[in-house]
């Protein structure tokens, strides 16, 4: 873990020093003014400072963490609490809900001041924060209570799953963890996520018929057009689809429209997402995702009931959730390698959305929203290519003209 820290911080003094340049990238001379570029690089080398700081206090109390038992003296901790509320402390469901919610509190305490941080200093300093101290706590508690009453169900259900899983719990669990994916998806969208932003069908007029005509001329089977009130919380802008088999939904951040007033750009945005889906590109993520859930759960069956694993943590129990923390620590290395090669191909997938997007006619406007939107959310203009790679699941936006580019060049 220690290790990969020190790679990690490796990589982001890289793109630190790319960060600093004082010059933009050839690519985009002409394209973004001098202004906006200082500007994305006060707000790039804020954030970084502040990731600096943020990850080296966090491998600091993982560290902690493991090195003096904090995990197996919270775990026996957990069991007393339930003895004294009058609770049997044998019952695994029991003893896991007691030592997670006590893990909730712990991480709300240390993670509020680093959100509080970015929030309402860096956000507010580069004028992307548009949340009141009111709202976001608000948000807060209502993720809190969306833990609470989700939370229980779920891991009772994989307690029990592993409980008495046998020979084929890892197909158990990736079968249950595929349901509640499918659930989630479908639930998501329609009752958890309107708790938090207000979604409103998009107004008639050029652009919604632009986009219907669009959709239309790929098939899509849109069923309802929505906009979302992102700007009461932030000034970043985005646009995503969601939806089973013919019931497909569009949803733009009122950002979105109000930054790209040109109605083709938006369109032509859209254009580049509808693309991942007449490609394919989503149905491949959500294989490929389902895949390592199942190569996790397997690795899990053979860790599962290594005593020795357990003691070396300092366990002389082997709680199931215990198990799976205890998993997830001994494949870390092994995680940021599947996470490269899915960013990897992720990546590869970007370049034919935008392939996708130009071959229906919006390569300019197509061009034009990139930009523009590079400009309004103020991102990084100079990267490390070692750093994109790692980290970018999207090709940075002078690789991404580039292709565009080529590929023009390649047709004439």
């Amino acid at each position: 873990m220690i290790l990969m820290y020190f790679f990690e911080t490796y990589l982001d003094l890289r793109q630190h020093a790319a960060l600093k340049l004082p010059t933009l990238p050839k690519t985009l001379v002409g394209l973004i003014s001098q202004e906006k570029f200082e500007k994305s690089r006060a707000y790039s080398l804020d954030k970084s400072y502040f990731h600096f700081f943020h990850e080296f206090v966090t491998i600091v109390m993982d560290s902690s963490i493991l090195y003096f038992g904090i995990l197996p003296w919270f775990w026996k901790k957990s069991g007393n609490f339930l003895v004294l509320a009058g609770l049997n402390a044998d019952n695994e469901i029991l003893h896991t809900l007691s030592f997670l919610a006590g893990v909730m509190i712990w991480s709300q305490v240390t993670d509020l001041p680093f959100s509080l941080y970015s929030t309402f200093v860096i956000e507010e300093r580069h004028g992307f924060n548009k949340q009141t101290l009111w709202l976001f706590l608000r948000d807060l508690i209502k993720g809190i209570c969306l833990s609470i009453v989700l939370g229980p169900p779920i891991i009772s259900a994989i307690i029990l799953i592993v409980q008495k899983g046998g020979d084929y719990l890892a197909i158990y669990l990736w079968a249950f963890m595929f349901v509640l994916s499918l659930v989630m998806m479908t639930v998501y969208p329609i009752l958890i996520a309107p708790l938090f932003n207000k979604f409103t069908p998009l107004p008639e007029g050029e652009l919604r018929e632009k986009i219907e005509k669009l959709a239309s001329s790929l098939l899509f089977p849109l069923k309802k057009l929505f906009v979302v009130d992102g700007s009461t919380r932030s000034s970043h802008s985005n646009a995503y689809m969601y939806g089973f088999f013919k019931n497909k939904r569009i949803v733009l951040y009122d950002t979105l429209i109000q930054q790209c007033k040109n109605t083709e750009e938006i369109v032509a945005v859209l254009a580049h997402e509808l693309g991942h889906w007449k490609l394919n590109h989503t149905m491949y993520s959500f294989i490929a995702v389902q895949i390592l859930t199942f190569l996790q759960f397997g690795g899990y069956t053979l860790v599962r009931n290594s005593t020795d694993l357990f003691r070396s943590f300092g366990f002389d129990t082997q709680p199931v959730l215990i198990g799976f923390i205890i998993f997830q620590h001994t494949v870390i290395p092994l995680q940021h390698l599947l996470s490269l090669g899915l960013n990897l191909v992720s990546r590869s997938f970007e370049f034919q959305a935008d392939a996708f997007a130009k071959k229906l006619g919006y390569s300019s406007p197509l061009r034009a929203a990139l930009v523009k939107l590079q400009e309004e959310n103020l991102s990084a203009m100079n990267t490390d290519p070692w750093y994109s790679a790692y980290h970018y699941s999207h090709p940075p936006l002078v690789e991404r003209l580039a292709a565009i580019d080529e590929a023009e060049k390649k047709e004439d």
